[in-house]
This record gives structure tokens, sequence and C-alpha cells, in this order.
């Protein structure tokens, strides 16, 4: 298959995947306003926070996916972060990430991509951190129970081939597995370097770092 024509194929799939669970809970309430008017109040309050939150996820996914038309500063970031699939068992911590500066267009895309990335990689939840200044360098950790980046992500990030051949497994584990390889191929497209941070004392999942490409 083609490669452009499997990505689409994989992004639509998530799409549906990610809305599919909001937009059944928004009709169910809806329907349990017009068949039982005793708890049409509770209904509709459901109905309301599951739109806003639908709404939030939709701006996020298309920000991350169709690309920032604009730099993002940390708040903007922050409040579009919200809209993260994973938030009710991912918490994303900013408050190490400076304020003075902003994320330029395609740093601002590769950031969203990697909290999706980040939120994924924790299945049993956790806390996501973002640190250090937009304009330069900024680190990603994650931290839970199981967290653990994907296996191959350090092959994606230095051989764009291998990113790209994954995204074309066709027998690969469903949409979910495309991020890796599409974060990867986002940040070499938008001139960003995307690497692992090594420290001293290893860690079972250590952070990445995203930085201007040299």
């Amino acid at each position: 298959m083609n490669e452009g024509l499997r990505l689409a194929e994989l992004l639509a799939m998530r799409l549906c995947h990610d809305l599919s669970g909001p937009l059944g809970t928004l009709m169910g309430s809806i329907d349990m306003v017009n068949e039982d008017p005793e708890v049409a109040t509770e209904a509709l309050a459901l109905a309301t926070e599951v739109s806003v939150s639908l709404a939030k996820r939709l701006r996020f996914l298309r920000a991350a996916w169709g690309g920032p038309t604009a730099a993002l500063s940390t708040d903007e970031l922050r409040e579009i972060a919200q809209g993260l699939p994973q938030g009710r068992r991912v918490a994303v911590c900013f408050d190490n990430l400076s304020t003075a500066g902003a994320f330029p267009p395609p740093a601002a895309r590769v950031m969203l991509n990697l909290l999706l990335l980040a939120a994924e990689s924790l299945p049993g939840g956790g806390v996501v951190t973002v640190a250090g200044d937009p304009s330069r360098d900024v680190t990603v950790s994650i931290a839970g129970p199981r967290a653990a980046w994907p296996t191959r992500l350090a092959a994606f990030m230095v051989d764009e081939a291998a990113a790209w051949a994954a995204l074309a497994d066709e027998g690969s584990e469903t949409s979910r597995a495309m991020q890796g390889p599409l974060t990867a191929l986002i940040a070499r497209d938008s001139g960003m370097h995307l690497g692992f941070l090594m420290a001293a004392r290893q860690e079972s999942a250590p952070p990445l770092i995203l930085s201007p490409a040299a």
C-alpha cells in the first residue's frame, strides 16, 4: 500500500476510535433526556460535560495532526493539552517549562504529538512532565506504574525509512501503534531534533529531548 494512503487510513481509524467513545456517551445522554424526564437534569449536565470534552479533544487532535497556524505559548500549550484523550488517567505537569518564550509553529506541532505519545506510553496512568525553554531545548518525561516508550522509538528517531516501514506495516498493532513513528517523522519534517536524554542513573523510561536541529 502507498505510504501516504496507509497513513491516511491509520489517522482515520484513530480519529474514529478517539471520538466514538465521547460521541456514544453524548448520544446516550440525549436519549435519556427524551425517554425519561425524571433524569433530564442529570442527563443534560452529562451531555454538556461530554460536549466540552469532545470539543477540547477535537482541538487537540486538529492542532497535533493538522498543524497549529501560530506559535504557542506555555499557557496555550497547557490549555490545548486538556484535550488529551487519556486526560482522566494522565496528568501533564508544565511547572518547569519556561513561560518567557513560545513554541514556533513547527515545534508546537511536535510538542503536541510528543504529549500524545507520552500519554499513550502510560497504559497504567501517570504523569507527563514537560520542562525547559520553548525557544531552545525541552524535555518530556513519563512516570507511572507501566511507563515505557515504544520499543522501536529510538530506531524511528534516527531512521526515516524505519518509521515509514512501521506505518506501512498492515500487520502492526492497530492504529495506536502509529504515534511513535508519526512523531519521529513530524519532528524530522519540522526541522527539529528528537532523542533520548541519557543520565548517569539509567531510567526505565529516559526523558525525550526536543531541540532545534543543528
